[in-house]
């Protein structure tokens, strides 16, 4: 398994940015069949961990979107009944999407809405999708259900990503790194929508089966 400090090593032998103390390091490819990733993942050893379970994803921050302008995010999630709240950095720019994170599960996700809310913080975008989650032991692979398309992140240590990537048959050309919420707004122009936020209600979309 490859370690936090080989997958700096990693990055500073390619010349990018060393990683910060708690990194999140992934990237997201477009998904156009997803019983073939499916079953690529199966063949690469991966398993699945989660079925697609709802998720649903509010952004807090306070008047004038402070966090929004620093590159920053305050998370707070519900994944089927569990609750995390997530603080990212800025994150670094690069072949990877590189930024610090912080996360703690989270007993009572009502109760900690209004304690943001009474310190200043309110939700400023909120964003739902479908999550499978998917392991091999060394880093995840999850295929998200969205309003706008089917994405896939994989995440792990760099090298991880680039074996995954060439086992599941995605080129580093594919390779994404913009957030839900640019991805949202470059939808959200093409197709001339009036949504604030991406969920299946506000982007028009049916909600998927399994």
């Amino acid at each position: 398994m490859e370690t936090v400090e080989s997958a700096r090593s990693t990055l500073r032998d390619s010349k990018e940015k060393t990683l910060p103390k708690n990194p999140e390091v992934e990237i997201k490819f477009l998904v156009t069949d997803v019983r073939r990733l499916e079953q690529s993942l199966t063949d690469a050893g991966f398993q699945l961990k989660t079925p697609p379970t709802h998720e649903v994803n509010s952004l807090y921050d306070r008047p004038g979107n402070p966090l929004r302008r620093q590159g920053a995010i305050l998370r707070l999630r519900k994944y089927g009944e569990r609750w995390r709240l997530t603080h990212k950095a800025k994150g670094t720019p690069g072949r990877y999407k590189i930024r610090e994170e912080h996360e703690t599960a989270v007993e009572n996700g009502p109760e900690l809405d209004a304690i943001l809310r009474a310190l200043g913080y309110a939700p400023s975008f909120v964003y739902e999708k479908f999550r499978a989650e998917w392991s091999d032991g060394q880093g995840e692979v999850v295929v998200d259900h969205t309003p706008i398309g089917v994405v896939a992140e994989i995440e792990g240590a760099p090298r991880w990503i680039d074996r995954t990537a060439r086992a599941l048959g995605v080129h580093s050309r594919d390779y994404i790194t913009k957030s839900y919420g640019e991805l949202f707004l470059e939808w959200k122009k093409a197709a001339g929508s009036p949504a604030a936020n991406m969920t299946f209600r506000e982007c028009g979309g049916r909600r998927p089966r399994f």
